[in-house]
């Protein structure tokens, strides 16, 4: 599909959540759509296929510097955290300094926080205060599992199915083995019909069994079928939930009122890389969660006219 009414914006493919090319979650970026109305927002981000692609619009209010939007392949949503820091990368490449940013989102306005680290560029996040929804109900979560493909046996019994938000919801899916976690083929059309009654579009399976990442805190998947993304390599608005998750279920332990923790991610195609989490702990419960992750460029495209 081509896209032809706009002469000067770039357009950007940035692999975020890592610093090698070809690895982590690959985004689109579009640096100034202010020109773009909402079809054509969804028809770059259609054209490009990734699993969302954020596109940097001027801010509509005075309690923030810049308004963010995402979209995947046929979908808008509210918030995403590999697009986030992949938006933030492409600014800085074109020259935004180091600093403070907030920025609006389809789930409130964000803190997000650029830096330098030699060569690289660091970009946290702070997500929105982490939900809990209800566990799943035991037929539901029968229902999710024949899905999946998995045993009653093969979960880790200290995890409930369970829908968890810092700004765009998960299912929590615990597994005990790493070993179980590689091997998933789940049915996509399955999870896709099953989402409104779980109550999220997105699948996180996990697993604490970290094999031999000694930097590892935990291992994941997340599927999304139901909005377009069959597999999704790196999440930050999974990795986030996850971290005040396992606050919750005394899985991960604070030291002075936080706990951290660096969430690793690989996909069935072998695609993969890392989000670092911080959650801040008050009374033993999580009460507010920050990403980290770094990026690189994979493809810059000019102007943005050539996309088709």
């Amino acid at each position: 599909m081509a896209v032809d009414n706009m002469d000067d914006p770039k357009i950007y493919r940035i692999d975020a959540f890592t610093t090698e090319p070809g690895q982590g979650n690959r985004a689109g970026v579009v640096t100034d759509a202010s020109g773009l109305d909402e079809a054509g927002m969804q028809a770059i981000a259609h054209a490009l296929g990734h699993s969302e692609t954020a596109f940097v619009l001027p801010p509509p209010g005075d309690d923030h510097d810049l308004y963010l939007r995402f979209f995947t392949p046929s979908h808008e949503v509210p918030v995403c955290g590999h697009a986030t820091v992949a938006a933030h990368y492409a600014l800085a490449l074109e020259g935004a300094p180091p600093g403070i940013r907030r920025q609006l989102t389809g789930a409130g306005v964000q803190i997000v926080e650029t830096l330098r680290d030699g060569d690289d560029t660091v970009v946290r996040i702070a997500q929105s205060p982490p939900e809990f929804a209800p566990p799943l109900a035991p037929d539901l979560v029968r229902q999710v599992l024949a899905a999946l493909g998995v045993e009653t046996g093969d979960l880790d019994f200290r995890c409930p199915l369970q829908v968890v938000s810092t700004g765009h919801g998960k299912l929590m899916i615990g597994l005990e083995r790493h070993a179980r976690l590689r091997a998933l083929q789940p049915d996509l059309a399955r999870l896709a019909a099953l989402s409104p009654q779980v109550g999220s579009n997105g699948y996180f399976v996990f697993t604490l069994d970290t094999a031999d990442d000694d930097d590892a805190g935990s291992h994941g998947r997340m599927f999304a079928p139901a909005i377009g993304i069959d597999e999704d390599p790196v999440t930050g608005n999974a990795n986030g939930p996850l971290g005040a998750y396992l606050v919750r279920y005394g899985l991960l332990a604070a030291r002075d009122g936080e706990a951290r923790f660096r969430a690793r991610q690989r996909a069935g195609d072998g695609r993969h890389g890392h989000v670092d989490v911080t959650v801040r702990v008050d009374g033993g419960a999580p009460v507010a969660v920050t990403i980290e992750g770094r990026a690189v460029l994979g493809q810059r495209y000019a102007p943005i006219g050539t996309l088709s």
